[in-house]
C-alpha cells in the first residue's frame, strides 16, 4: 500500500510540474533568511521580471559569519537565470567567498541541444536535464542533477519523499511535503555532498525551508513572497 502511495505521490507531482514557469506568475520577489545556529545571518533573495513569454529570476545572496566580533566567513553573490517559456536559456553569476572569486557562464546551445559551461569548477558541456540549484524553483526536486549556482560543478542526486507535514514560520502554520536530497555518489568527501532536507508548499508551489548541517545547522527559510 505504502508503494502504491508513493507512485501515485511520484506521478502526481511530476504531471504538475508541466507548466512549471507559469506557478511563478503570481510572484515578484521572494525573502529568504540564512540561519545558522538559530541566529539569523544573511539573507537570500529572488526577484521576477517578465516581458512575454521571457522571465527572468535574479538571485541576491548575503551573509556573514563572525566570531568574537570578527568576520571568519563571508559570502555575496548575484545571479541571473533567463527562461523563454519553460527552457533555461542562460544563467550568470558571480560570487566572493571570502577574497576567492567564483562564477559560472552558462549559455543553451542550440545546435546541439546542449548547456555550455563555463565556471570556477566545470568548463564543458551538460544536458539539460539539469537544473540551476537555486532554492526558488520546486523543479530541484523533480530533476536527478543539478547545476551549481556557485561554480557551474555538476553534481548527481537523489529525491526522496519523506512525507506530509505542518511547519510553523514567523507564526503561520503550513501544510508541506518533506523531501530529502542527497548526493548519489556517497563516497564524495563530506564537504562535496549534498543533504538537505526540504519543505514545499505545494499549494503557492514554493519551496518554503531547507536543513542542512556543516560546521554548524543551517536553515534557508522563507519570510516573505508577494
Amino acid at each position: 500500500m505504502k508503494k502504491i502511495f508513493l507512485l501515485i505521490f511520484f506521478l502526481t507531482y511530476s504531471l504538475s510540474s508541466n507548466a512549471h514557469m507559469e506557478h511563478y506568475n503570481k510572484f515578484n520577489k521572494i525573502e529568504m533568511e540564512i540561519l545558522k545556529d538559530g541566529r539569523v545571518i544573511g539573507y537570500n533573495y529572488y526577484f521576477f521580471k517578465r516581458d512575454g513569454n521571457k522571465t527572468t529570476v535574479t538571485n541576491q545572496i548575503k551573509f556573514v559569519i563572525k566570531l568574537f566580533g570578527a568576520t571568519i566567513f563571508e559570502v555575496e553573490g548575484h545571479g541571473k537565470e533567463k527562461y523563454i517559456k519553460d527552457k533555461l536559456i542562460s544563467f550568470n553569476s558571480k560570487t566572493l567567498q571570502n577574497d576567492k572569486k567564483k562564477y559560472v557562464n552558462l549559455e543553451f546551445n542550440k545546435k546541439i541541444g546542449k548547456f555550455d559551461i563555463q565556471g570556477s569548477s566545470y568548463n564543458g558541456m551538460a544536458s539539460t536535464n539539469n537544473v540551476i540549484g537555486n532554492w526558488w524553483s520546486h523543479k530541484i526536486l523533480q530533476s536527478n542533477s543539478q547545476i551549481s549556482p556557485v561554480s557551474g560543478s555538476i553534481k548527481e542526486q537523489i529525491v526522496t519523499f519523506i512525507g506530509k507535514e505542518k511547519i510553523e514560520l514567523y507564526g503561520t502554520t503550513h501544510e508541506v511535503d518533506h523531501f530529502k536530497l542527497t548526493s548519489k555518489n556517497m563516497s564524495l568527501p563530506k564537504n562535496k555532498r549534498l543533504n538537505f532536507d526540504i519543505w514545499f508548499d505545494k499549494k503557492n508551489s514554493l519551496i518554503l525551508k531547507v536543513t542542512y548541517s556543516r560546521l554548524g545547522n543551517w536553515e534557508y527559510r522563507v519570510k516573505s513572497f508577494k
